[in-house]
């Protein structure tokens, strides 16, 4: 277990955040609360974006690999598929770390 130190005022913040005084568990439930916000953030955003194209991510990228998208060089699109991905990516790394606090 690592020892960490924080401020009164810090530890005052996550005690009335969490409901919890002792420290390490409150630093604990607030960063399962924080992965569960980003993890929501970015499920609405991928949400989004299957949305606007009508199908998940792996099936627009092997769409985009066969030039089957329109206009998939047009600055929107474009931003659109380097969004997503890493709206993806960064879905999948929220779960794995919310799995390893959980």
């Amino acid at each position: 277990m690592i020892q960490v130190t924080i401020s009164k005022p810090m530890h005052r913040i996550l005690s009335n955040l969490t409901g919890e005084n002792r420290a390490e568990v409150a630093l604990e439930l607030a960063a399962k609360d924080l992965l569960r916000l980003k993890l929501r953030q970015v499920e609405e955003r991928v949400k989004e974006f299957e949305s606007r194209y009508q199908m998940q991510f792996a099936e627009f990228k092997q769409a985009w690999d066969a030039e089957k998208i329109p206009d998939r060089h047009s600055y929107e699109v474009e931003r659109d598929y380097w969004e997503w991905e890493a709206a993806v990516s960064d879905e999948k790394k929220y779960r794995q770390m919310l799995d390893e606090l959980l």
